[in-house]
């Protein structure tokens, strides 16, 4: 379980340091990426439930054995931001830089994560969520 714990410790650092200086940046997003941001609540909304999830992988690093049904819904959040980014530069219509890198990134921490969960599933057997007589979840 330990791995489990340091993969999802690992990629909600990582998660809040890229992901914190986005909310003061779209200043910075519009000079960099013409044409300026006519919507910013997806841009702020985007921000906002990609750290959210960070509180997530959070959970999960601190007990993985209880959320690990989390495990698969965080692979789909990875996923999420790996596939259309993928898509989108295969068609020419995302550049290699900042966006591309963290489509990279997010497809191998869907990946780390697909690992922890398979891994996670010995740790669990036999008592997840809990096997005791009353029937009852701890």
């Amino acid at each position: 379980m330990k791995m489990v714990r340091i993969i999802f410790a690992l990629a909600a650092a990582w998660g809040f340091l890229a992901l914190i200086p986005g909310l003061f940046g779209e200043a910075g997003f519009n000079a960099a990426m013409p044409p300026a941001i006519t919507h910013p609540e997806f841009y702020y909304g985007f921000y906002g439930v990609a750290l959210v999830f960070q509180l997530i992988f959070v959970m999960i690093a601190i007990d993985p054995v209880r959320y690990r049904p989390l495990i698969g819904i965080a692979i789909l959040e990875k996923l999420a931001f790996f596939v259309p980014g993928m898509w989108l530069h295969s068609a020419g219509r995302l550049a290699e830089g900042g966006i591309y890198f963290g489509a990279m990134i997010d497809g191998v921490l869907a990946l780390l994560f697909a690992v922890a969960w398979w891994f996670g599933r010995r740790a669990g057997s036999g008592n997840w969520p809990a096997d005791n007589s009353k029937g009852t979840v701890s």
